[in-house]
């Protein structure tokens, strides 16, 4: 019996399952067990971002270790067709203003693109009922950024 290697997508490839998606799960290491959360991102060719609320464990995860895996993936019902790509890096906060503003300008574009219904906000600490510009306008959520990349797998059906 022969056992068949699942196939790695190069480069372009990777970088295009990124491209076409909006949400990872980032795997923290976690005090006894690995936590493991959704997350909405940005990719701006070079590095991804992240929007969360100011408050809740993955905070707590950043701090004591902000070595982190994010995981993105595609793949059809049927799973006749999956890619999915794993990153392993740092995650770091975001602090200068100017570029704060830029990426929050681009998750926001993003939601308008992507047509995501407004219920999507609370995942950032705005309530449905708000515009989307109080992103901007509103200093309740924290920009991350994937630094530091040690490896990357990114892996497709045969």
């Amino acid at each position: 019996m022969n056992m068949i290697k699942i196939p790695a997508m190069d480069k372009e490839e990777y970088d295009e399952l990124i491209k076409q998606n909006f949400i990872g799960r980032i795997a923290f290491k976690g005090e006894n067990y690995p936590y493991i959360t959704p997350f909405m991102y940005i990719f701006d060719g070079g590095f991804l971002y992240f929007l969360s609320t100011k408050y809740g464990k993955k905070i707590k995860e950043i701090k004591l270790n902000s070595n982190v895996a994010v995981e993105i993936e595609k793949y059809s019902e049927d799973m006749s067709n999956y890619k999915f790509a794993n990153l392993q890096g740092r995650i770091v906060e975001v602090e200068d203003e100017e570029d704060k503003k830029k990426i929050k300008e681009m998750f926001i574009q993003m939601i308008k693109d992507k047509n995501l219904s407004n219920k999507a906000l609370a995942a950032i600490g705005h309530s449905p009922d708000e515009s989307i510009q109080l992103i901007l306008e509103e200093d309740r959520t924290m920009v991350w950024k994937l630094v530091d990349l040690k490896q990357i797998v990114a892996l497709k059906n045969p």
